[in-house]
Parts: structure tokens; sequence; C-alpha cells
């Protein structure tokens, strides 16, 4: 509050009164005082002045003293505000009714000088360490409250960048992250003449466009259930059994391989970019954690990723290339091309097979 630290609300119809608080008051400099005759008016200014301590006479000719007590302790102004009232007689009974209604002192009036002056610097001491430490719980309130929301934004974030499960291992302070996962199918896809299309085109237009495709592919992994693990330039990498073990893994990447194809196609026809999807497919095993302390990244490691990566580079636009393992566990569900033995960079000779479509 500014100006003098105790502000005092005087309300006596009695001028007389008026007079004597005023002059008893003068000599202290910390103190500055507001007198009112009538009720309306003490309300209103009440408002404005914000007191620190009400002195409140017990007769009233518009309205009780009690009352009084009562209509300061509702309003927003002066809801905690002491009030100490003055009586011109001192009635034990009085007394506590007064207390039992919201009053915290009472004094005879014409009130002595030094103690007046006591008791309002006591009661507007309480009344100050009252308004700190609500302020001080407000305070902390905020303070918990932008970190729940900062917390849920962090773990918002930690969600998209990670798989759900293993979000929650790193917020239950799991050191290290790695697991071993002896059957899955791992789907890697690019973008074919992407190199010389970007060449010239816009940079917004090129974030724009692998934005729309990207999120597509994402979304398609969502209603598949296909985990995505990461995108590099214009590369998408996803594996179905990771970090949840299914055993339809071959299943679920077949239909998102057949899902992505179908909707790259209808976008690059409706865009009139000439871009074809390249996909490579593999089942097999691999080892899956989390690496980085400040930077987290779900990744994937082992020769089932590496020859995954090889089928799509040496893969046909606008084809599914598929290892014979995952052709093998797709059996007769699906429809496939058998392409021959393809040599692979690294790998040496691989059957592979075109997936066409569901049977």
């Amino acid at each position: 509050m500014e100006g003098p630290r105790h502000r005092v609300l005087l309300v006596d119809d009695q001028a007389l009164i008026g007079k004597i608080v005023e002059r008893g008051l003068a000599a202290s400099s910390d103190i500055l005082l507001e007198f009112r005759r009538d009720a309306v008016s003490a309300i209103e200014a009440a408002a404005i002045f914000r007191p620190t301590v009400i002195l409140q006479d017990l007769v009233m000719p518009d309205v009780e003293g009690l009352e009084m007590v009562r209509r300061f302790g509702e309003l927003p102004a002066t809801a905690g505000v002491p009030v100490i009232v003055l009586s011109s007689l001192e009635e034990p009974a009085t007394k506590a009714r007064l207390f039992a209604g919201g009053a915290v002192d009472y004094l005879v009036k014409p009130p002595e000088e030094v103690e007046l002056i006591a008791r309002i610097k006591v009661h507007s001491e309480a009344y100050h360490r009252l308004v700190e430490r609500n302020e001080a719980f407000a305070a902390l309130q905020r303070s918990l409250a932008e970190l729940g929301h900062e917390r849920e934004k962090s773990e918002r974030l930690l969600r998209a960048i990670l798989p759900a499960p293993i979000a929650e291992l790193l917020k239950e302070g799991v050191g290290t992250i790695a697991q071993a996962f002896p059957a899955v199918s791992v789907l890697f896809a690019d973008l074919a003449g992407f190199t010389a299309f970007s060449r010239d085109a816009d940079p917004q237009g090129i974030v724009e466009l692998l934005d729309e495709v990207f999120s597509a592919f994402d979304h398609l992994a969502i209603e598949v259930g296909v985990e995505k693990i990461k995108t590099i330039g214009d590369a998408y990498m996803a594996v179905a059994g990771v970090p949840e073990p299914r055993a339809d893994h071959a299943d679920a990447i077949a239909r998102m391989a057949l899902a992505m194809e179908a909707a790259f196609r209808q976008l690059a026809r409706d865009r009139g970019i000439p871009l074809g999807l390249r996909i490579g497919i593999h089942s097999g095993p691999v080892v899956a954690g989390v690496i980085g302390q400040h930077k987290f990244s779900y990744d994937l490691w082992g020769d089932t990723v590496n020859v995954a990566s090889r089928l799509e580079s040496h893969g046909i636009p606008g084809r599914i290339h598929l290892s014979a393992q995952t052709r093998n566990l797709l059996g007769d569900r699906y429809v496939f091309e058998d392409r021959g033995d393809v040599e692979l960079k690294g790998k040496g000779l691989f059957r592979t097979y075109f997936l066409v479509g569901p049977a």
C-alpha cells in the first residue's frame, strides 16, 4: 500500500468522536485517518480508502454496529480487515456478541490516546501480515499452476517425440532405456526424385510439402498402430512390434505401406509434383533404446534396420519392396510380385518381392 502504513476508517455518527480520534492520532505520522458518519458513505469510502483497521461505533442511527461488522466482513475491500468496536459502555455480553460476529477488539469511548494508537498498530500489523501471507499463497498457487502447465507442455512434447511407454519410463526416472525385440518389421520410405526437385523449388514450399507428406504418414501410423521412429531429410522410418511387441507386425507394416503409397500417389497427383514414393520393408530382430541427455531420440539398431534401408534404396518408385522374410510372414493374405535375387549394397544377394495389395 502507498502512503502511511496504517490506514484507519472511523465510522461514528458523532462529530466530536471524530475530532477526538483525529487529535489522538495526529502525532503518529504512519497513521492516516478517514472519518465517516453514516453506513452508506463508510462503505463507499472503504472501497477507495482501503483501510487496514476499522473503528466502528456500536450504536449508529441507521444501522446497528454488529450489522456493520458483518457487512465489512463481506465486502471485498474490507474482508479480513480488523474491526475495533467503540462504545460508551463496557458490557461483557455485548463484547462477546461482537467478537462472535467478527470484531477483533473493543474500546470504550472516548478512547485514550496511547491505548488507541497501540491497538491500531497491533491490529494493522496483523492485517498486513495476513495480506502478505495471502499474496505469498496466491503467488505460490500461480507458480504451481504455471509449473503444472509447463509440466503438461513438457509431457506433451515428450509424448510427441517418444513412444508413450518410453516417455513414461523416462518420467519415472529410468536411466538407460534399451530393449531387444526378436520379431519386428521395419519400414523405410523416401521421395524418389526429391533432390533434383528441391534444387529449384522454393524453400518454404519444400518444407510445406514435407510437412504435408509426413503429417499424412503420421496420421496413418496412428490409425494402423505403427510406431514412427524418425524422419531424415525426405526419408521416413517406422516400425511395427516396437515398443509393444505384436504378433501381426508384418501385417501392420504392410497395411501402413499400402496406405502410404495410396496417400502419396493422391497427394502428388493433386499437387502436380514429379515425385514417387519408394518403400522398403524387412522383418527380424532389433535393439531399441533412447539416446541423448538433452535432446532425446528413440531409435533402432541392428541388421534388420540396415536391410530395410537397403531395400528402400534399391527399390522402385511407386513400389513396396519386401524381403523374403517379410513376404513369408504375410503368407497368402497378400498378392506379391517376385523380383528375384537383388544385390543389396554391403549385404549380398537377397530374394525380394513387391507387395501388390491384399489378396
